[in-house]
């Protein structure tokens, strides 16, 4: 039977020199969830995401990501898991084509299937016009579309989206956020960072925020905006004596 939880964190630490990043983090998010994971720089979002896609070394702890261990199980784990990073981390130099297409062949996709998930993918988020385009001559807006396409290219069970709309214009913002709620009425899961409180606000149901490498705060997204209040009032409140 499947698990009803996607992620489940037990217990992560993870230290840097001696330095703690993270201290003893826990926890576990349910299936169809848009969750926003919120926290002051340096708080340890990125470090807790680097250690579930397996880039980070855990020092110690545990996570499970759709039943599999990230370190024990680490291919079965990372197939699950489709990263839209904050930074470029991408051929700037390769077509938007190449880029999925590689993409698609480290994820061990045949060339058969990998022409036509990249074909979809262009179609996709209107990059299709773009296709053999080189990623360096694209607008903010569709670097934005193709980073988040080559996340999805292996139909990843949670979609991690770090900072996904910065830089770009609020109109292109808006389309992305259409994008990202069809995705998770899909039953995709997301995992959302970003500065922009009002787009969290606007598309996650369930919130936790990080501080000093611990959660210090964990609800709906209801609850953060009871009695008037907002994602961002409640979150500088919290963060503010948690310092």
């Amino acid at each position: 039977m499947q698990d009803e939880h996607i992620l489940v964190i037990d217990s992560l630490t993870k230290k840097y020199d001696g330095k703690i990043a993270v201290d003893n983090l826990s926890l576990s998010i349910k299936r169809g969830m848009f969750f926003g994971l919120l926290g002051p720089n340096g708080a340890g979002k990125s470090t807790t995401i680097k250690c579930i896609t397996g880039i980070g070394k855990i020092t110690a702890g545990r996570i499970i990501v759709d039943g599999f261990d990230v370190e024990k199980e680490y291919k079965e784990a990372r197939g699950k898991v489709g990263l839209s990073p904050q930074d470029y981390n991408i051929d700037f130099f390769g077509t938007c084509e190449k880029n999925l297409d590689y993409m698609a062949g480290y994820y061990g996709i045949p060339k058969a299937i990998r022409t036509e998930r990249v074909n979809e993918l262009l179609a996709r988020f209107g990059l299709e016009e773009h296709r053999h385009k080189k990623f360096d001559q694209l607008s903010g807006g569709l670097k934005r579309r193709l980073v988040l396409a080559r996340a999805l290219v292996n139909q990843p069970t949670l979609l991690i989206l770090d900072e996904p709309t910065a830089g770009i214009d609020v109109e292109q913002r808006i389309a992305l956020w259409g994008y990202l709620r069809e995705l998770n009425q899909a039953g995709t899961t997301i995992i959302l960072t970003s500065h922009y409180l009002e787009e969290v606000e606007e598309l996650c149901t369930d919130i936790a925020i990080i501080n000093h490498g611990k959660i210090v705060a964990q609800s709906t997204k209801a609850d953060f905006i009871k009695d008037g209040s907002s994602v961002q009032k409640k979150y500088l409140a919290i963060t503010q004596t948690t310092v």
